[in-house]
């Protein structure tokens, strides 16, 4: 809302300094100070809001320490973290920008699927939440919505690769892409020279017309990310400010992502894909960072308030998101590679338990505990470590993934 005021008094009442509006980097600095200063001074009335309302964690017992203390604290959280990405964002971003308006659509409809199952844990007294099937189907549907609208939307474009430099008008100041933009499901692959692939040509084998059939690609792969990231971010929700911590690392890498893919000269200079308009995203990533930031000041050991389903089916969305709109979907395994550990850990653990009680009639596990913070807490972790720990593997991992953008 902000960006189109300053904009009409720059271009039409030519006011001065109104015209910094225009520049991504501002906005940026703007929302990540705003989300900051809304999750840390309103988070507070938020959560004692919560707790009036009697909206407190009740925790299962898992034989860990410290676990009795947690027990009532409140929970819901992620309504601080959404609402302090929300407000920085109407108010200073492109709102017709299509990466944006996927984002503002992700944080609502994720979010809605957390607080249903948040709301049904405390107030209906069913530890189970909402059953997995609608959940799965919550996180299907978007997938639907986000992958149709990134294949089908024509505003969701590439520039075609080409050898040639780009050009600078000196008359009218402005820079000359010298390929065309086009419609496209190339995405990058990590560490390789030749780093793009086209989800079509799997489809090359089966039919000669295999680009009008890329759709039938492209959206269960994206719907399949979705899913994955934002069960994995849920799971990885079990200790305080381990969800919060790893994701705004996570997510800050993406934003560098989304500002050079958005910049027509770093894209150019570094040999990256340019992804016009999607500059834009960095807008929210600010405002995102800025809320997770914010919301650490209360959800760090002993935490305040825990962000529910909430916020982790939210955090984990946005960065499913984030990821496949930049077309670095693939260097999640590295960026999120806590939530896919924890993932992993508690698939591992069932699987051979159910294994072992079938071959050998007692079930066994591979860890003390799943997810894997849970292992460690078991082995005398104090869960201020273990979260510190993650955060510096998540921290080297973002180095690894920024570095990919020149190692090839």
């Amino acid at each position: 809302m902000l960006y189109y005021l300053f904009d009409y008094l720059d271009k039409q009442l030519d006011v001065p300094g109104a015209g910094v509006f225009q520049y991504i980097t501002f906005r940026s600095a703007l929302a990540l100070i705003l989300s900051l200063m809304i999750s840390t001074i309103y988070g507070k009335k938020i959560i004692n809001f919560l707790r009036n309302q009697q909206v407190g964690e009740t925790i299962r017992e898992l034989g860990l320490e410290g676990q009795t203390q947690k027990a009532g604290t409140p929970t819901m959280g992620g309504l601080i973290i959404i609402i302090a990405t929300l407000i920085p964002v109407l108010l200073l971003t492109k709102l017709n920008n299509i990466y944006v308006i996927l984002l503002v659509v992700t944080t609502l409809w994720m979010g809605t699927i957390g607080f249903i199952d948040d709301y049904i844990k405390i107030f209906k007294k069913d530890k189970q939440g909402l059953k997995g099937i609608f959940k799965v189907i919550g996180q299907v549907g978007l997938g639907l919505i986000v992958g149709s609208v990134l294949y089908f939307h024509p505003g969701v474009t590439v520039r075609e690769k080409s050898t040639a430099p780009v050009t600078f008008n000196q008359t009218q100041n402005t820079i000359a892409p010298t390929a065309k933009e086009i419609k496209s499901t190339t995405t990058t692959i990590p560490f390789m020279k030749n780093n793009e692939l086209e989800y079509a040509q799997i489809l090359k084998p089966f039919t000669d017309d295999y680009h009008q059939w890329a759709w039938l690609v492209f959206i269960p792969i994206v719907i399949f990310i979705i899913t994955a990231v934002s069960n994995g971010a849920n799971l990885t929700d079990g200790i305080d400010g381990l969800a919060a911590g790893t994701s705004a690392i996570s997510v800050l890498a993406l934003g560098i992502f989304a500002f050079i893919s958005g910049n027509i000269i770093l894209s150019s200079y570094l040999n990256v894909m340019y992804i016009p308009n999607s500059g834009e995203m960095t807008v929210f990533i600010a405002a995102f960072v800025g809320a997770l930031v914010g919301f650490l000041w209360y959800n760090s050991y002993p935490a305040s308030v825990f962000m529910g389903d909430t916020g982790s089916l939210t955090i984990g969305g946005i960065i499913a998101v984030l990821a496949i709109s930049v077309r670095k979907e693939m260097l999640l395994p590295v960026l999120c590679a806590i939530f896919f550990a924890e993932s992993a850990s508690v698939i591992i653990q069932v699987s051979y338990f159910k294994y072992t009680k079938k071959r050998f009639g007692e079930g066994r596990r591979v860890f003390l505990m799943s997810p894997l913070h849970h292992h460690y807490q078991k082995k005398g972790y104090h869960e201020s470590k273990i979260v510190t720990r993650f955060w510096i593997v998540t921290i080297m991992l973002a180095i690894v993934a920024i570095v990919t953008l020149k190692l090839r």
